[in-house]
């Protein structure tokens, strides 16, 4: 069910009915526990039949994208993807756009995770390389081919974020002024966050994608449930939050839906009217 309008009832008689794109979020949005749920494909595979460019807007690395996810784009259901925060963004012919870490800014931030005894991680287009191991993460790698062990990886390789794994230490880092060094850290679980440029967002992939198309953001839609959807909100002209969002990201949105479970993909995309 559509749970929630923010707006008035007159103000939506004035909404355009029909975004040119919809951005996607991919975990607890399009996807649980990794897989994407069986009616949101069929909306996907529906919505790609009309003139709405379709495209993902997640903080995962490129390198361990769901495969359900890839096929997508793979069929032509899809038009592109942004991930990891709007730092890398490509599709079917290549990349689009791409905001590699500087030397200085992987210095910085090993130095940190170090001095707070954490283990992290880099993302590259092609690989995610860890600082250490443990059981769960040797089971992980053993069956994640492009996750590694390398902590001198960011010395050869471009990357694009760091993610930090807390082990419910949720109290790790926060002392840090990140700002001081042109970094900030966004947490999407409370066990874990990435640390990125301070201009990091996936709202400037999304401007990197809508001048690619020509369109204008304010006539796109987001759907999203966590912190890193929150300048991505900002942004677009139709933000909407998943019923199990977080608080702040709700405060931010146009509109309410359901969660995954209750179809809230589908009652906004009725709610609108979209031509299927």
């Amino acid at each position: 069910m559509f749970i929630v309008d923010k707006a008035a009832a007159a103000t939506m008689n004035n909404k355009t009915p029909t975004p040119k794109i919809i951005f996607f979020d991919i975990d607890d949005t399009l996807s649980r526990n990794g897989i994407i749920a069986a009616h949101n494909q069929a909306t996907l595979e529906a919505l790609s039949k009309t003139d709405i460019k379709l495209v993902i807007s997640t903080g995962r690395s490129k390198a361990i994208l769901p495969a359900d996810i890839l096929a997508l784009l793979d069929a032509d259901i899809l038009d592109a993807i942004i991930c990891m925060n709007g730092q890398y963004s490509f599709n079917k012919d290549g990349m689009i756009s791409h905001y590699p870490l500087s030397d200085a800014q992987t210095s910085k931030i090993v130095m940190l995770c170090q001095k707070s005894e954490l283990i992290h991680k880099f993302d590259s287009a092609t690989h995610i390389a860890w600082s250490h191991e443990n059981e769960r993460l040797r089971e992980y790698n053993a069956i994640t081919p492009n996750s590694i062990l390398d902590p001198d990886y960011h010395k050869a390789n471009t990357v694009y974020q760091c993610s930090v794994f807390f082990n419910t230490q949720e109290e790790k880092m926060q002392e840090v002024d990140f700002a001081q060094d042109d970094l900030k850290l966004v947490h999407w679980h409370h066990i874990g966050a990435d640390i990125l440029p301070i201009e990091a967002s996936k709202a400037r992939g999304i401007i990197d994608l809508c001048l690619h198309y020509d369109i204008d953001a304010k006539d796109c839609m987001a759907f999203g449930d966590g912190l890193n959807d929150l300048e991505m909100f900002d942004l677009v002209g139709y933000a909407v939050a998943m019923g199990d969002a977080k608080p702040e990201l709700i405060a931010r949105a146009d509109f309410v839906t359901g969660t995954i479970e209750e179809h809230g993909i589908q009652a906004v995309v009725k709610h609108l009217h979209i031509d299927q």
